[in-house]
């Protein structure tokens, strides 16, 4: 089997921002195709799409209505088809979410399992009975705010829902759920989809005694939308029953020839490191997964290192996904700036960082153009967190706007029509066709080639270097041939003691002086030499 992805670089497609072919203002599956030879010349090796299935689109395609369909404001099956012949011609290969943990509201599961407590479907979501005072059965928490359960007045009973009201969570205790959900994933996968990326994978299974969640031990970090840092989430996801299912899901995947499937851990810190490892553990589980650890505001060496060491020790015959940004987090450029020099020099650093890193790489649309997060007023938001917590939360709506393709067009030619996000200036002057030859597009270009020409970035592994704050540094080896990483994490110059001699294969604002490595505010370099250390 030839395990494509282990060395892959994915390209996240958020369909509703990249390319509009109906001029209705939203972007759909032909105007992805449309767009194929832009990531096709990028170099990465795959695509994921987020949700495409029918939804009533309450979270973005993250409340599915319909498994088996495509939602018609993406187009149609045919034009999923087509999507997937012009990747394949190309040498991509696709990936879509697939968001298991729960449905809509509207999906004809739920509709007929709220309407009584005795039908074919009643125990196919989390009801539970109110407490004697009428209060929620545990004291856990929704992602979007308020209590993780909603009352329903036709069964007299509380439903879970992790994140809205309106994405009730399914119930994976229930075997004809678990049934059901893999003949979902079997349907795609027989239309020729090379795998999934599993939304909320830790998710799935809730505790059957309903227990409520501890304290966190640690300080909590809240935030208005999100209480979920005050308690230890025991109880409410990350359950040991997760990792049967997922079992059962690998042993489906390994029907076809190579399959991936990565999965999102919806958690922070040192444990999501540790559930990045269980879940990848041996070859019956995940191919790979990826956490927010990286996706958060820290940006110093420790952390790095703290994550990618985490998940050697945790996890040393699995694999590892690493990403900077996503369609949830604010772009890396926008996140990282107070560390920046510049706009440009933070984004080919983050690049030339990750790009460095030991495993799959993911890219989220736009960081090839070094865009920035949009600022928005609120009568532009749409994500239902931001709407309802305004100004405190500024929700997810900055990262999602439209790809910017043509600077001098219409809503940079994202759209004839109104986009359902604004293209502002700011994003414009990041489009494709006013990238320069020295700017942030080739860059990418040349790094992802770089990395897949070298069987050191591709395959070496790491070892890590101390070196003070703010510098990160590592080695990487394979078959006897060395590469350095050094980044400076920065604004100010640093200088590096080098004890051999070293060769830049790559940097900038880098420079050997004598037996010192220069390097500017942000500067970074990949040193190349023969075996053994040279700092």
């Amino acid at each position: 089997m030839q395990e494509w992805w282990r060395s892959a670089v994915i390209y996240q497609v958020y369909p509703r921002s990249f390319q509009d072919s109906t001029g209705n203002g939203v972007g759909d599956l032909a105007g992805i195709t449309q767009r194929l030879d832009h990531i096709a010349e990028l170099g990465v090796d795959c695509i994921w799409l987020s949700p495409i299935c029918t939804s009533p689109q309450a979270d973005m395609g993250y409340d599915v209505s319909d498994y088996t369909s495509v939602d018609p404001l993406f187009g149609d099956m045919a034009a999923f088809d087509d999507l997937i012949a012009g990747a394949h011609a190309r040498g991509l290969k696709v990936i879509v979410d697939q968001v298991l943990s729960h449905t809509s509201d509207q999906h004809a599961w739920f509709k007929q399992s709220r309407l009584s407590r005795d039908n074919d479907k009643a125990d196919w979501y989390v009801w539970a009975d109110p407490k004697p005072d009428g209060s929620p059965p545990t004291n856990w928490h929704s992602h979007f705010g308020g209590p993780a359960w909603e009352f329903d007045p036709g069964r007299g009973q509380y439903y879970l829902h992790n994140f809205l009201a309106s994405q009730p969570d399914l119930n994976f205790h229930n075997p004809d759920v678990v049934d059901a959900i893999l003949d979902t994933c079997k349907f795609w996968l027989d239309r020729g989809l090379d795998g999934f990326r599993l939304d909320t994978v830790n998710y799935y299974f809730h505790d059957q005694q309903l227990r409520s969640n501890p304290p966190a031990q640690a300080t909590p970090q809240v935030m208005a939308t999100d209480l979920y840092g005050m308690q230890n989430n025991i109880y409410n996801k990350t359950r040991p029953e997760n990792l049967v299912f997922l079992e059962r899901l690998r042993a489906l995947t390994d029907q076809y020839d190579d399959i991936m499937m990565v999965g999102e851990v919806g958690e922070m810190g040192r444990r999501s490191i540790e559930i990045m490892g269980e879940y990848t553990a041996g070859t019956e589980r995940l191919h790979m997964s990826y956490s927010f650890a990286m996706l958060g505001p820290d940006f110093n060496a420790e952390h790095f290192r703290n994550c990618i060491e985490g998940f050697q020790s945790g996890a040393p015959d699995g694999h590892p996904y690493w990403s900077f940004s996503n369609h949830d987090v604010p772009r890396q450029v926008t996140r990282w700036g107070d560390h920046a020099v510049s706009d440009d020099a933070i984004a080919r650093l983050a690049c030339a960082m990750l790009m460095s890193f030991e495993g799959t790489i993911g890219i989220y649309q736009g960081e090839e153009l070094g865009q920035t997060e949009t600022e928005l007023v609120f009568e532009e938001l749409t994500d239902p967190p931001a709407i309802r917590y305004w100004p405190a939360i500024k929700g997810r709506d900055g990262c999602r706007t439209p790809m910017t393709w043509e600077g001098d067009t219409p809503n940079a030619g994202f759209s004839d029509a109104k986009p359902w996000l604004p293209v502002k200036p700011p994003q414009a002057a990041h489009a494709v066709d006013l990238q320069t030859d020295d700017g942030i597009l080739p860059f990418y270009k040349f790094m992802i080639a770089l990395r897949k020409n070298s069987d050191v970035l591709s395959r070496g592994k790491t070892t890590f270097i101390s070196l003070p704050e703010p510098l990160l540094a590592f080695m990487r080896i394979h078959n006897g041939q060395c590469m350095t990483f050094i980044f400076n994490l920065s604004k100010d110059s640093q200088i590096v003691p080098l004890s051999a001699v070293a060769e830049i294969a790559c940097g900038s604002g880098a420079a050997v002086v004598g037996d010192a490595l220069n390097l500017d505010g942000n500067g970074f370099a990949y040193l190349s030499h023969s075996d053994g250390r040279v700092i």
